[in-house]
């Protein structure tokens, strides 16, 4: 009664007939089983934000690295700069320097003790452990101050253009 169109091919046999019926089958699997993907909202934006998170871990890694490397070269340059400093300073400045250097120190030395004796057990504890905490990221805080410092000059900075 229907007559095949001329785009599909007429079977020969009842063998190759078989053969485009499972081929179609096939393809119309296919074809279901990416609309089904299409449509799967929860899989796609798992994808997605595994994609973005893969993204940021880089990004953090990328910075972290920047940061290490600009704080070296910092310190470098603060040590240098240091260097030359001592160099350039006459003698009667670096002895008062010297002095009041040793000067904080013994006074510092003094404050803790008095902290010491004053602060309650609690709070020596906690502040004990906020110092070794802040000795052990050394780095970290320096960076993350540098990166403060940088946001505060350019808000400034911005302000200033604005006025």
């Amino acid at each position: 009664m229907n007559k095949p169109s001329h785009d599909e091919p007429t079977a020969a046999g009842p063998e190759e007939l078989r053969g485009q019926v499972e081929q179609t089958r096939t393809e119309l699997s296919q074809t279901v089983k990416a609309l089904a993907a299409k449509t799967d909202v929860k899989a796609r934006t798992q994808e997605k934000a595994t994609h973005v998170k893969d993204r940021a871990a880089a990004k953090a890694g990328e910075l972290k690295d920047n940061a290490a490397l600009k704080a070296g070269q910092l310190k470098a340059k603060a040590a240098d700069l240091a260097h030359q400093t001592q160099n350039v300073l006459p003698d009667p400045v670096k002895d008062t320097a010297a002095k009041t250097t040793e000067h904080a120190r013994a006074k510092a030395a003094q404050a803790s003790q008095m902290w010491q004796e004053k602060a309650p057990e609690p709070v020596r504890h906690k502040t004990a452990q906020c110092t070794r905490l802040a000795r052990d990221n050394r780095k970290m805080l320096l960076a993350a101050a540098g990166g403060a410092a940088a946001v505060w000059l350019a808000c400034r900075n911005r302000k200033g253009r604005a006025t």
